[in-house]
C-alpha cells in the first residue's frame, strides 16, 4: 500500500485564535514571570547536544510545580501569548515499522512527522533518526499547513534522501501514510539554571475514528545540557520521576493495544488506560 492509496485523515483546518479543542487560553499559572523573545530563547539555550527527561504530571500537580520555580525564570511570548497551539501528523507504514522500531528499542530507528505551529501558521516536516551511536539527528522543511496530512512530491524526494542517508531504506517512503494526529498546547520556560522546559497540555491523539484525550495531565519536559535541572529536582521532590512518554509511540500503543506496547506499560497503566476505555464507549 502507498501513501497514495491510503484515505486523508480528515481534519479542520488549524486556527490561530483557539486551542485545536476549541478553547482559548492557558491551564497553567504563567503571568508570575517576566517574558523572554524567541531569539532571547534560542541564544540563551539552544541546547543542540542535551538531556531531555519527560513527565506525565496531573495538570493540579503540574500548575504546584510551577509555583516553586525560581519566580526569576522567563517565559517564551510571542505576539502576547504564552502558550501555543500544536499540532503533528505521524506517517507509518500499514504495518506501523516506525512505530515497532521504537517500541522494540532498536537503535537505529526513525519518526516521520509534519508539525504545525497553529498561532503562526507555519509548517515544517520532520524526519527525526537515531543512529547506531544513540544520536538523536532531526531533519526538517517547510511545508503548507494545508499539506500537513500528505506528503508532496517534494516531501517525498526530501524524505527518501533523509532515509537513504541516515541508513534506510529510501523506498520506504512508498509506504508511509498519515497514522497518528497529536494536538496539545505547549508553554515553554527559561529556567534561571539555563536550561528549558516545556509544558503541555490538553493533550489529544487521533487515528481515525480511534481518539483518547489526557485533559486532567501535562506532559513536563525538561532539556538541560547534562546535570538535572532545578525542575527536575522539583519535580522528583513531589515524587515524581521521568517517564518513558512520547506522544508517537504512547499515542499509538493507546489507540492500538493490539501492538507490542510493552515499553509504555507503566504510562499506560493508569490514565491513558482510563481515558482510552471512556474514549472508545462514547
Amino acid at each position: 500500500m502507498t501513501a497514495a492509496a491510503t484515505a486523508p485523515i480528515e481534519l479542520p483546518q488549524p486556527s490561530a485564535a483557539m486551542d485545536p479543542a476549541g478553547h482559548p487560553g492557558s491551564e497553567l499559572p504563567l503571568g508570575g514571570f517576566a517574558p523572554v523573545g524567541l531569539d532571547e530563547l534560542v541564544s540563551e539555550a539552544e541546547l543542540l547536544t542535551r538531556v531531555d527527561r519527560k513527565y506525565l504530571v496531573p495538570i493540579e500537580e503540574a500548575a504546584a510545580i510551577l509555583s516553586r520555580i525560581d519566580p526569576r525564570s522567563r517565559v517564551l511570548e510571542i505576539g502576547g501569548s504564552r502558550d501555543f497551539g500544536y499540532d503533528s501528523v505521524y506517517f507509518d507504514t500499514p504495518d506501523h515499522l516506525s512505530y515497532r522500531l521504537t517500541a522494540q528499542r532498536r537503535r537505529r530507528r526513525f519518526k516521520l512527522r509534519t508539525r504545525s505551529y497553529l498561532d503562526t501558521g507555519s509548517a515544517y516536516l520532520e524526519l527525526k533518526t537515531k543512529s547506531g551511536r544513540g544520536a538523536t539527528v532531526k531533519d526538517r522543511i517547510p511545508v503548507d499547513p494545508a499539506d500537513r496530512t500528505a506528503l508532496s512530491a517534494e516531501g517525498r524526494a526530501y524524505v527518501s534522501t533523509m532515509l537513504g542517508a541516515h541508513g534506510h531504506d529510501p523506498a520506504l517512503v512508498d509506504a508511509l501514510r498519515p497514522a497518528l494526529v497529536s494536538r496539545y498546547r505547549r508553554a515553554t520556560l527559561l529556567l534561571r539554571c539555563g536550561s528549558r522546559a516545556t509544558f503541555d497540555t490538553r493533550l489529544r491523539w487521533r487515528d481515525g475514528s480511534r481518539r483518547v484525550a489526557l485533559p486532567g495531565h501535562a506532559i513536563i519536559e525538561s532539556k538541560s545540557a547534562g546535570r538535572p535541572s532545578e525542575l527536575d529536582r522539583a519535580l522528583w521532590r513531589a515524587g515524581h520521576r521521568p517517564s518513558g512518554i512520547s506522544k508517537f509511540g504512547t499515542g499509538t500503543a493507546a489507540l492500538h493495544p493490539e501492538l507490542p506496547g510493552n515499553k509504555w506499560a507503566r504510562v499506560l497503566r493508569d490514565p491513558f488506560d482510563t481515558a482510552s476505555r471512556s474514549e472508545h464507549a462514547s
